[in-house]
């Protein structure tokens, strides 16, 4: 397994294009690979997101099993002159192999938070379909119901540092809520007009079960993973 680090240089208006389309993005990010990995689930596949953690500076953040190959990405959002490769790959089965039971990590994560609502077109109620988390509070909800199945815990809060009686229980918080609308060309299933809502996750989080968790890591963390959602990392905690 590989993580990968590539700095996007928004000046570029091809970087910009890319980074207003989930799709386009998405589609780089594959052509990085001379084949990518099987999507059905039977092996770690590719991850990606972007972290835009000031006006300066802009992430793409990969995690894959193979080693990738960002030079069209250079080419076309990057910056072709300097020294080096213009992005940086990291050895990450290491990593993953030494996490523990009981390590404490800071954690970020991109997701797509989603539960399910009767379809208002079946008066009967057997019809449902995906809607998203639109608040805070049930969007960390939505996180902290699937940590146990994904092999960690986030971190409480003791209760002397907690700011609201409801919903400030824990070591998270939720930022940059975006709805994203893009046409794709159209398929076979001739959905080509795609909606989802990607917010990121920061807090801190602790190993339950290291197997589970490795799994995660390189699998993803609930939908739209194509579309740079899925993405968890880890940071030393200071």
């Amino acid at each position: 397994m590989y993580l990968t680090r590539f700095r996007v240089n928004t000046a570029r208006s091809e970087a910009r294009r890319l980074l207003g389309s989930p799709h386009l993005l998405h589609g780089a990010v594959n052509m990085s690979f001379p084949t990518p990995p099987p999507r059905d689930g039977s092996g770690p596949r590719v991850l990606w997101r972007v972290d835009r953690d000031s006006p300066a500076e802009t992430l793409l953040f990969i995690v894959s099993p193979a080693r990738p190959d960002l030079t069209h990405l250079v080419e076309q959002a990057g910056w072709p002159a300097s020294d080096g490769p213009g992005w940086t790959t990291f050895a990450y089965g290491t990593f993953l192999t030494a996490l523990t039971e009981g390590d404490t990590w800071g954690f970020r994560l991109t997701a797509n938070p989603v539960h399910h609502i009767h379809h208002p077109d079946d008066k009967e109620g057997a019809r449902t379909k995906r809607a998203a988390h639109q608040t805070p509070y049930h969007q960390m909800r939505w996180l902290l119901e699937r940590q146990e199945r994904a092999g960690f815990e986030v971190v409480r809060k003791p209760v002397e540092r907690r700011l609201l009686e409801r919903g400030d229980e824990h070591e998270l918080i939720v930022r940059d809520q975006r709805p994203l609308q893009f046409r794709r060309p159209p398929s076979k299933t001739g959905r080509d007009d795609v909606r989802f809502t990607r917010v990121t996750f920061d807090g801190r989080l602790r190993v339950t079960d290291p197997d589970t968790f490795r799994r995660t890591l390189t699998h993803g963390l609930g939908k739209a993973k194509a579309y740079g959602c899925g993405l968890m990392t880890l940071a030393p905690v200071r």
